[in-house]
C-alpha cells in the first residue's frame, strides 16, 4: 500500500482533520494517508511572516514524522495552498513533494488559462509570487481574493459558498479563463458545491493535490537518503539528527 504523509504547516487541528478526510477520501482506500500539523507556527497563514515561520515549520513536522516507527511515505504533500518549504523540503526529501498550490496549477493548466479564488487579501502576490518561480505564471490569468481568510470561510461554509460562487462567476466572466482554482486547505469540499453553478470546471485543491500524489512521478527525486546539507543549531532534535552535525 502506497503511504502519503500530508503535512499541515499551521497549527490547527480542524484543518489537519479536513486534510485527513478529503485527502483519504479521494486517494481511495490503496492509499494510507496520514497528516502531520505543525508543532508551532501560526494557526493559519495569511501573511508573510507566518508563511516563512511555516517553511520552518513544515520542515520540522517532516523530519519529526521520519523519526517515528512504521513505513516511510512513498510522497509529500504540503497542505497549505502557498506551499511553505517546497523547495526546501523537495531539496532534502528521497520521494516527491508537492503541495497543494503546485498540483493545482498543474491540474488547471490542462484546461488552459486559469484563475484563482482564495481567501485572505495578503496572498495575492504571495500567490503570484509562488506560480511565477513554478513556471506557471503564464497561464495564471488573475487572482480574486476575498476579505475572509480561509480559515474564517471554513467557519461558515453555507456563506462562504455563496461568496465562493460568485466569486468563480466574477473571475470567468472577468478573465475569460478555461478553469478556477479554489484555492485553501480549509476550503476542501467546496468546490464540488460551487462547480454547478460555474460554467468552467472548478478545481479543488485539495483533491487536486491528491491526484497528483495517485500518479506516476517520472522524474525520481535526486536524493537517496533524507538530509539536510548544513549544520544546524537550535533546531529540533530531529531536525539536527537529519543535518550534517547528524550523529553517524
Amino acid at each position: 500500500m502506497r503511504q502519503l504523509l500530508v503535512i499541515n504547516p499551521n497549527t490547527s487541528a480542524h484543518v489537519s482533520a479536513l486534510l485527513q478526510q478529503h485527502v483519504q477520501g479521494a486517494a481511495g482506500s490503496h492509499v494510507a494517508v496520514r497528516t502531520a500539523t505543525a508543532r508551532f507556527g501560526a494557526p493559519y497563514i495569511a501573511c508573510e511572516a507566518s508563511y516563512a515561520v511555516a517553511a520552518h515549520a513544515l520542515l520540522d513536522a517532516w523530519a519529526h514524522d521520519l523519526a517515528q516507527p512504521g513505513p516511510q511515505a512513498d510522497a509529500v504533500l504540503i497542505g497549505c495552498f502557498g506551499d511553505p518549504g517546497l523547495m526546501a523540503l523537495r531539496e532534502s526529501s528521497p520521494v516527491p513533494v508537492t503541495g497543494l498550490a503546485e498540483a493545482s496549477f498543474i491540474e488547471a493548466a490542462r484546461h488552459g488559462r486559469f484563475a484563482i479564488v482564495t481567501g485572505g487579501e495578503r496572498w495575492g502576490p504571495m500567490l503570484q509570487r509562488l506560480a511565477q518561480a513554478l513556471g506557471h505564471a503564464h497561464g495564471l490569468a488573475g487572482i480574486h481574493t476575498v476579505a475572509p481568510t480561509g480559515a474564517q470561510l471554513a467557519a461558515e461554509p453555507a456563506a462562504a459558498r455563496a461568496l465562493l460562487a460568485q466569486a468563480c462567476r466574477d473571475v470567468v466572466r472577468q478573465m475569460g479563463v478555461q478553469a478556477v482554482i479554489l484555492g485553501g486547505a480549509g476550503l476542501a469540499g467546496m468546490a464540488a458545491a460551487v462547480q454547478p453553478q460555474v460554467s468552467v470546471p472548478v478545481i479543488d485543491s485539495v483533491v487536486a493535490g491528491a491526484t497528483w500524489a495517485l500518479r506516476a512521478h517520472p522524474v525520481p527525486p535526486e536524493r537517496k537518503v533524507a538530509g539536510f546539507d548544513v549544520a544546524w543549531a537550535g533546531v529540533s532534535r530531529e531536525m539536527a539528527a537529519l543535518g550534517l552535525n547528524r550523529v553517524v
